[in-house]
Parts: C-alpha cells; structure tokens; sequence
C-alpha cells in the first residue's frame, strides 16, 4: 500500500512539473507571438506577396524567441536581418517589372517583429493592439487610397491642422489648474480641459462635415441635427433661404431648427458628464434630466411637425479651421475668466447672468466654465446645471431670434412657438432636480 502511494506521488507531482512547463507564462507568449504573426501574414499571403504567413509567423516568433532569452544583441541583429530582407524583396519585385517598389511588405515584416518583442516582453495587451491595426491597415488598402485620393486640398489641410491641435499643443499644456488672481478675486483655471474642449468641438466639426456631404441631400434630419452639432446659425441661415424659395417648405424648416437644438443640447450633456468623470467631484448627472427634456422634446416636435417628403443641401465650405479654433479657445478662456469672476464678485446669480450671456455667442464655451467651476469644487452640482441650462436656452432663444429676420412670419412664429415650450419642458425640469 505505501509503494503504491509512492507510486501515486511520484505520478502527481511528474503530471504537475509537466503541467507548469507547457503552460508556463514563456511558452505562452511565444504561441501567441506566433499566432499574431500568422494572424499579419493572412493578408500578404492573400495578396499574393513574397512573404505570406508562415514567414510572418517565423519573424514574430524569432522577435519573442531573442526577447525570452534577454539578448538585446541578437533582438538587435534580428531587426537588421528582417529590414535587410524585407527591402531585398522589394528591390526583386522592381526587377520583376510588378507594381513598383513597395515598401509595405517590408514594413510590415518589421510590424510583424515588433509585435514578437512586444508579446515576448510581456506587452500583450499592446502587441495585440499592434497586429490587429496592422491588419486592418492592410486589408483597407483601396478603401484607405480612395479616401486619400478623394481629399480635396482644403479637406488635408484640415486634417494636418487638427493633428497639430490634438498631438502638439494639447500636450504643451499645463495639467494642473492655474490660479488667475485679479485683485483680491482668485480662481483655478485648467487650461487643458480648456483646450481638450476646443478638440472635441473641432473633431465634432469634421465627423459632421463627413456626415453632411455624403448625407446633406438625403434628408432634414441629418442636415439638421449633424449641421447643429457644428454650427446651429449656419442650419437657421440655410432654412430662412430655403423657406423664402419654396414657402410650402415650412414644416419641415420648423423641424431642422429644432433638431439643430437637440444637437446643440446633446453636445453641452456631452460635455457636461463626459468631462466630469476623473474629478474629485461625482459626475454631473443633474444635466442629463434637464437636457435630456430639452433634447426629446425638440426631436419630438421635429417628429411630429416636419414635411418629410422634402429635402435640402446643406454645403460646409471646410470640415476644420486652425484660425477659427484658436479664435474658439480664446472666447473659451475668456468665457470661464467671465464666469468665474461673475461667481466670485456676485455668487451663483452672477454666474447665471454670465452663462445667459455666453450662451448668446457659445453654449458650449458657457456649458465649459460651468463644467470647470464644478470640477474646481467653486460651485454645486444643482447650480452648474442651472447655468449649463440658462446658456443653452440663451442658444435656443438666439436661432428663434434670427429666424424673425425670414420674410415668412409663419416659419418665425411656429421656431418661437415651440422653442418657447421646450424651453418651458426644461425650466419644468430643472425646478424638479432642485426640489430633489
């Protein structure tokens, strides 16, 4: 009996050492170096190219193999072999009279060793990442031409422009808040969030330039509602012409006006909640009640009221200007400066005033000193939702305003009308968060 559990032991702990060898973290790493390189390789070997998926695999698998082995002497000889050759394949294919000298092969063989050192490293979560986007970068190939050579001169402009936004200045910026102190009066002021602000704004801009010139002539939904997220006057200036052309049209006006609301009311809920996530204050749920009302109501008068056998082209002269968004953070700045000082000197009622009077010019540069003051811990969450709505209605009532310029009393009387009642919708709204 004691033999036989002798026996039994020497068994269970063989099957155990066995057990932790093949499932040990290295040899992991290395079948999924493999498995990432094969998963690189699918689409060069589809396309036909000199090196397809074993090679791939081969190169991710030797990248983790150098790793594993902490040789920064061989991983070093290793990327040299894989340029090397990755640039004698493209030469041959030169020689071979093919398409020309592509680079893509080779690159993508050294995107193929990068992702065996990263995985071998123990990166895993970044290695994957690596492939995945590589692949999807290779399999895009005409999609991605297409669109490149589909940009107009303006359109790339933009984009550099945008980059030049997000990747360079953001960064440049101070994290932490900065005390501006006038006189006896101080308050914190987080040029970054600030900043981050005028981003997103630029990047809502150019997702809705997409949208409205593929989608602008198919429908007053999406030229109400995508063109509202960037610019609400162009959506009231595009009505009022269109309305004093084809008078019938005056239902269907009415809605896009309301659906630019909605967005505009979307966009500040947006801001409100996302970008208070992070702080040392709880998120400013309070808004999304308020908005929320305004936002359903102005889609449900748009619904209910619009002629939608009519449509309109609606045509953005650029998705994205550098001028124009360094112009928006400076009236950002000084939106929250105003606003902080209308806190300071006269309290909430100050703020209120100065949020009604932001929102005139922007409700989003209003809605971001509310969101910063709360962030900062200067006000309540009730009395930021308070000024983010009063700025919101001062945006509503300003496009009810431009409409009376329309010779059409009618599309003027209905805008003013039925922005009066979302505005009551959200008055009602906000009067039952306070009360809670």
């Amino acid at each position: 009996m004691a033999i036989l559990n002798g026996v039994c032991l020497v068994q269970s702990e063989v099957v155990t050492e066995s057990t932790s060898v093949v499932f040990a973290p290295d040899v992991v790493r290395l079948a999924l170096a493999a498995a990432l390189g094969l998963f690189l390789g699918l689409e060069r070997e589809w396309s036909q190219k000199p090196a397809g998926i074993r090679t791939y695999a081969l190169i991710s698998l030797l990248a983790a193999v150098f790793t594993v082995i902490d040789s920064e002497l061989l991983l070093a000889v290793g990327a040299v072999l894989v340029v090397v050759q990755g640039l004698l394949l493209a030469v041959e294919g030169v020689l071979d009279d093919e398409e020309g000298l592509s680079l893509t092969t080779a690159v993508s063989m050294l995107v193929a060793y990068g992702v065996g050192a990263l995985v071998g490293q123990g990166f895993v979560v970044a290695g994957v990442t690596v492939a995945v986007i590589s692949s999807l970068l290779l399999v895009l190939k005409r999609e991605l031409h297409s669109f490149a050579w589909g940009l107009t001169h303006e359109e790339l402009r933009s984009a550099a422009e945008f980059a030049i936004l997000a990747f360079v200045i953001l960064p440049l910026l101070p994290p932490d808040p900065v005390t501006v102190s006038l006189g006896s009066l101080s308050f914190a002021v987080e040029l970054r969030v600030i900043w981050l602000m005028v981003v997103t704004i630029a990047g809502i801009g150019i997702v809705n330039y997409a949208i409205v010139q593929s989608y602008g002539s198919r429908g007053i939904a999406i030229t109400g509602f995508f063109g509202g997220l960037a610019s609400s006057t162009a959506v009231v200036g595009t009505m009022i012409d269109h309305v004093r052309q084809r008078p019938r049209a005056t239902s269907y006006a009415v809605a896009a006006i309301l659906l630019a609301d909605a967005a505009m009311a979307l966009r500040n809920l947006v801001i409100a909640v996302a970008f208070t996530f992070g702080s040392d204050s709880q998120p400013l749920f309070e808004a999304i009640l308020p908005l929320g009302v305004v936002i359903v109501g102005s889609l449900g008068v748009a619904a209910l009221t619009a002629d939608w056998s009519e449509s309109v082209e609606m045509t953005l002269d650029s998705p994205f200007s550098l001028r124009n968004a360094l112009t928006f953070g400076v009236l950002f700045l000084l939106i929250v400066v105003a606003g902080g000082l209308a806190q300071a000197t006269l309290g909430n009622a100050g703020l209120y005033v100065a949020s009604a009077l932001s929102g005139l010019v922007s409700s989003a540069g209003a809605t971001t000193s509310a969101v910063l003051l709360y962030r900062g811990g200067a006000i309540t969450g009730t009395t930021a939702t308070i000024a983010i709505l009063a700025a919101t209605a001062a945006s509503i009532v300003v496009k009810a305003g431009l409409t009376a310029a329309s010779p059409n009393r009618e599309f003027a009387s209905r805008v003013a009308v039925w922005s009066t009642a979302v505005l009551v919708l959200g008055a009602v709204a906000v009067g039952a968060v306070t009360v809670v």
